[in-house]
């Protein structure tokens, strides 16, 4: 008889573990989330605010391999990154730390970029094992590449010692664009479109890789606008459409990081003509306010899909019945892990459902809506028979620039707000700054822009001393000249 209670217990104890595994939202989750609202200045906190509603943000590594060997103007990154050797114990060890204390912050879940110079110099194994630990701190890793690699770098990567897939999904963002100097066959390109084989190229080695091995993949690509190639940006989407990748991210470039790299006046690009020439190449309006992603200055995003040729929001700005989706989608569904296996994911939705039945009538009739701008049920029958249905979501994100990023940190740091409406500005867009990365020593999370407008400098100082490159001997006077466009 004594065994009878025991039983009870283990079987009370099973159910309060699934009870918890399948509640629509961590109690950790919910935590953070509702500590990034509470932190968001007045200004973002809108209806179609995601941060602290869907997400707490993006995350990315900083100072884990700040090498390069491209030679873009502009970059980014400080003079002295360059100067620092890849050392895959330091990346590991740093990866770890930092995802640690932004899981132990921000929550036990979201995406994170693994970003410095360049993550193809990473030894194919500490790159496989850096977006492991990733995952490992309940982070959705995306490497970010110039994309000028081999497929047997990717396929030693993707796979382990057995030949068997050791990431069963990878996320890329590729970067191609006229401001990149270095590129094996093509060092000095003078038009984006000359970027077109080698962004197919690209898409190709993943796709290849899902064949042979079965690893899925998303891709992302990234474009640095300038004055150069504003005017090129409605024909590179046209190009990238079919691809393959899923994502189209333009940077309009910033007075930020090695000003030796500085060419031309970023001052000029305005966020609305870069976003109009963006809409011209998708051939469509891009609804960027349904869903706010930090400072409306600061980023923009578009979610979406091609049916064929043309481009349809998810939610659509002018329709008050979208709208009405949209912020039931927060009520009842935001901060869910949609990246959770999907047994347990289709366990959470169906609680979400059972408490709020009136969710399927409001999905069903989104649906509808999206069938009918399809053209109607036959049409989007024939589109998804010929495998036309292409996801596709576009994004710009302004960085700041450095000489106004100092002084508002600055002025944050001792809690004032400065009398310059330039420098106000600034100090708004880093109060709600949606892409943030990790200093585990000092306990802080900063903004991206901070990072590198502030903190690089220094810390690529350091890392000079600690990670120096290996001394090489002079080399003769008549190979100078082949070494001209190696990086700074």
């Amino acid at each position: 008889m004594s065994r009878q209670p025991a039983r009870w217990q283990r079987a009370i104890d099973w159910l309060g573990s699934l009870e918890r595994a399948t509640r629509p939202v961590a109690d950790e989750s919910r935590t953070a989330l509702a500590r990034r609202w509470a932190a968001l200045p007045d200004h973002v906190r809108t209806p179609s605010q995601t941060l602290g509603r869907m997400a707490v943000g993006c995350e990315g590594t900083h100072g884990v391999f700040p090498r390069c060997n491209f030679t873009c103007t502009p970059c980014y990154h400080s003079a002295d990154a360059n100067r620092v050797r890849v050392d895959g114990a330091h990346t590991l060890a740093e990866v770890d730390r930092q995802m640690a204390h932004l899981a132990a912050v921000r929550g036990p879940h979201a995406h994170a970029q693994l970003i410095g110079g360049e993550v193809t110099l990473l030894d194919p194994d500490d790159h496989a094992e850096a977006l492991a630990i990733m995952r490992r701190h309940g982070r959705e890793p995306m490497s970010f590449t110039h994309g000028d690699m081999d497929y047997s770098y990717l396929e030693r990567m993707a796979l382990g010692p057995d030949g068997t897939p050791r990431l069963r999904r990878l996320s890329f963002a590729g970067h191609f664009d006229t401001t990149m100097r270095g590129r094996r066959g093509l060092r000095r390109p003078t038009s984006e479109a000359e970027l077109n084989p080698y962004r197919q190229a690209f898409c190709d080695m993943f796709r290849r890789l899902r064949a042979e091995h079965g690893v899925a993949f998303f891709l992302a690509h990234n474009m640095t606008v300038t004055p150069g190639n504003v005017e090129e940006i409605p024909q590179v989407i046209r190009d990238c459409r079919p691809m393959g990748f899923n994502m189209l991210s333009f940077q309009p470039a910033a007075f930020v990081g090695d000003a030796r790299r500085w060419r031309e006046d970023y001052a000029s690009l305005e966020a609305d003509a870069v976003w109009a020439k963006i809409e011209e190449g998708a051939g469509a309006h891009l609804p960027y306010r349904v869903f706010q992603t930090g400072d409306e200055r600061c980023n923009r995003s578009a979610f979406g899909y091609y049916l064929g040729e043309r481009w349809f929001p998810v939610l659509d700005d002018d329709d008050p019945e979208d709208l009405a989706a949209r912020d039931a989608f927060f009520t009842y569904l935001g901060g869910i892990h949609w990246g959770a296996r999907p047994a347990l994911l289709v366990a959470r939705l169906a609680r979400v459902l059972a408490a709020h039945p009136r969710l399927a009538a409001t999905a069903g009739r989104w649906l509808a809506r999206r069938v009918r701008q399809a053209g109607g049920a036959l049409a989007l029958a024939r589109v998804l028979r010929r495998g036309e249905l292409v996801p596709m979501t576009f994004v710009m994100h302004r960085f700041m620039h450095a000489e106004d990023v100092k002084p508002a940190w600055e002025l944050l740091q001792r809690g004032e707000t400065s009398d310059d409406p330039r420098i106000v500005e600034t100090q708004e867009r880093l109060a709600a700054c949606f892409y943030a990365m990790a200093h585990p020593e000092t306990g802080e999370i900063v903004p991206a822009c901070v990072q590198h407008s502030v903190l690089d400098p220094a810390e690529n100082a350091t890392l000079v001393e600690l990670l120096p490159l290996p001394r090489r001997r002079t080399a003769p006077v008549a190979a100078t000249a082949a070494a001209k466009d190696e990086p700074c």
